[in-house]
């Protein structure tokens, strides 16, 4: 099978929501697509990065998969996934102590791209949210990418206490 088809030479594609439909490749549709996978491309550095993560982190990939097919019926993105994502950030924020400042993005390698992930979920999340004011999106997808940024502050706070790396505050204003 050749990766190349040809059929998006003019600048369209096909999509798959509850049927095949062409689009522009400049559609929300595909801006939506292109964020989560960008996302899901950079959980996979998070993963070369910090292995004792990769169980929880693949399965974040997948969901991420399935976050794509958001607006078509074939989503099995759901409420528990939620619920997944919501035990990680309560089972690793029992492991760190309390926030009370500000944060700037940094610390260990691994941490840092787990910044990385946050930004580009929120990224995600925006263009999904644009996206669901013109088409159907399950709840349980925008839910998800809500936590997801959520989990990846989290787990960067954490790589850095496992390496041994204080993070960094912003410092306040007088």
């Amino acid at each position: 099978m050749k990766i190349y088809t040809r059929g998006g030479d003019k600048g369209q594609t096909r999509i798959y929501a509850d049927k095949p439909v062409r689009v522009n490749k400049d559609d929300d549709i595909l801006a939506t697509y292109g964020d989560i996978d960008e996302l899901n491309s950079h959980v996979g550095v998070l993963i070369s990065l910090s292995p004792a993560c990769d169980e929880i982190l693949q399965t974040i990939q997948q969901h991420l998969f399935q976050l794509g097919y958001a607006i078509s019926a074939t989503s099995s993105l759901s409420e528990q996934d939620v619920s997944f994502i919501e035990q990680q950030i309560d089972s690793l924020t029992e492991e760190l102590p309390a926030q009370t400042h500000f944060i700037l993005p940094g610390g260990s390698q691994p941490a840092a791209q787990a910044h990385v992930c946050r930004t580009i979920c929120r990224r995600a999340e925006r263009t999904l949210v644009h996206l669901a004011s013109h088409h159907d999106v399950t709840p349980a997808a925008l839910a998800y990418i809500n936590r997801l940024s959520d989990y990846f502050f989290v787990l960067a706070r954490y790589l850095n206490q496992q390496a041994g790396v204080t993070d960094v505050s912003v410092p306040t204003r007088s």
